[in-house]
């Protein structure tokens, strides 16, 4: 079978580029509407997008006011009430959420992902973070953030606590037998009694084993100790090299330790994430990127690259390179990158601020035709699996998307035109975990 791409839509915010919401015929308040949610859930859908994905922040974005009020993510909803609202106003396509490792407790994760996987038939997904915003921190009463390397050690027995709690019942422990009373078999019931270095949890968990056995395993890390813990766990990562040669290096480094570790490479799907810029010609695109690159403001622009570095970077030269920059327990792989680019690009602070306040990351910006080639030349060249779609703005980025390269990826035999199967697992070609707990 030739290989296919999966495409999944980043869609918290609605686009992560601070221009999105000025950008001429956007819906402004997009991020925070569900009727403009559900239309724009119901869109990718019909495209056969494999998942709607809701990242999440837990505080107010920690900037300055003076950038903050220009913010377009300082709203949204809370993940896991907006995905079960999608999950009844649609069928087939996924629904991904966060959910912190940091500062939330793997019983509250594993019910609310059991939960959803339930109400949607079988289309949830779990993207792990270890959040690393100072501000968060603060809110839920720590002084000071948790240590980079601690954040991923408690990440992994998290994950461990999580999947159990989920196999606390085999999939036939529930016989619901009017004639005899008995409701489910206690044989059938496991309880995890788990107790480790950073969680004491009994279970069992007050729900039936999820519909996909386990909701779809996420994670982003590049780091180090980020890309050992997808290796270990995850089942999709969306993490966000810039060029083919870096995400060839991501994909073969990853891939190589879930062989080390035993893990089938077939059953973890990288899809980067980049942001799409369709035209009618390929000057058309640039125009329509370079019109949303000078809708953001320098406030916003040296506010976004100081989050980027976990350093303040108000006071700098705008006009000179960037100075050194000391360690900070900001993401690693994140910062790294930042420094990567403004040495590579001999960039100024102004000019490394605008591109950071708009959006940094990988883009993909052409005609259908010129798009599909890049995407095409990724997978066959073991970039990717797919892409997670970053829209520069809604609705038309999405509608650009959907209605021309979507038709452009399947008329080339890249891109389903139906779905295969109705549960997200389906969808990604992943197998269905089985009960550690129950043969």
């Amino acid at each position: 079978m030739p290989k296919t791409l999966h495409l999944t839509a980043f869609m918290r915010p609605v686009s992560l580029h601070t221009g999105a919401w000025r950008y001429p015929g956007a819906i402004a308040d997009a991020n925070f509407s569900f009727r403009h949610l559900k239309a724009f859930a119901q869109k990718l859908e019909q495209a056969k997008f494999d998942a709607f994905f809701m990242a999440d922040h837990l505080a107010v974005l920690n900037m300055p006011v003076e950038a903050l009020k220009r913010s377009h993510t300082v709203t949204s909803f809370e993940p896991f009430t907006l995905l079960s609202a999608l999950a009844a106003v649609t069928d087939k396509i996924g629904l991904a959420a966060t959910a912190s490792t940091t500062f939330d407790e793997p019983y509250h994760v594993a019910r609310r992902f059991a939960s959803l996987d339930h109400i949607s038939g079988g289309r949830a997904a779990w993207n792990i973070v270890t959040t690393s915003n100072p501000d968060a921190a603060r809110n839920f009463g720590l002084a000071d953030h948790v240590e980079h390397g601690e954040r991923y050690k408690r990440a992994r027995e998290f994950f461990d606590v999580v999947t159990g709690l989920w196999d606390s019942f085999a999939d036939d422990a529930f016989i619901r037998d009017q004639e005899t009373g008995i409701f489910f078999d206690p044989e059938k019931l496991h309880v995890l009694d788990h107790k480790g270095l950073d969680f004491d949890v009994k279970g069992p968990l007050n729900i039936a084993r999820p519909v996909q056995g386990w909701p779809v395993i996420v994670q982003a890390g590049q780091s180090e100790p980020g890309k050992q813990l997808a290796a270990e766990t995850a089942e999709v990562v969306f993490a966000a090299p810039r060029e083919l040669a870096t995400a060839k290096a991501l994909y073969a480094d990853v891939k190589g330790r879930m062989q080390a570790i035993g893990r089938d490479p077939g059953h973890l799907k990288i899809l980067p994430a980049a942001m799409i810029v369709v035209g009618d010609t390929v000057e058309d695109a640039k125009a329509k990127r370079a019109t949303l690159d000078s809708l953001v403001h320098y406030d916003s622009a040296i506010a976004s690259l100081s989050i980027a570095l976990g350093h303040d970077a108000s006071g700098f030269d705008p006009d000179a390179p960037l100075p050194d920059i000391p360690d900070t327990n900001a993401s690693k792989s994140g910062r790294a990158e930042v420094l990567r680019l403004a040495h590579q690009e001999n960039l100024t602070v102004r000019q490394l601020a605008q591109r950071y306040g708009g959006y940094a990351g990988l883009a993909f910006v052409g005609t259908a035709k010129t798009i599909a080639d890049e995407m095409e030349r990724w997978l066959q060249e073991k970039g990717a699996d797919g892409f997670t779609c970053v829209f520069p703005f809604l609705p038309q980025g999405l509608d650009d998307v959907a209605e021309k390269l979507v038709p452009e990826l399947q008329r080339r035999g890249l891109f389903r035109t139906e779905y295969e199967g109705s549960t997200l697992r389906e969808h990604l070609g992943l197998p269905r975990p089985k009960n550690r707990f129950f043969s």
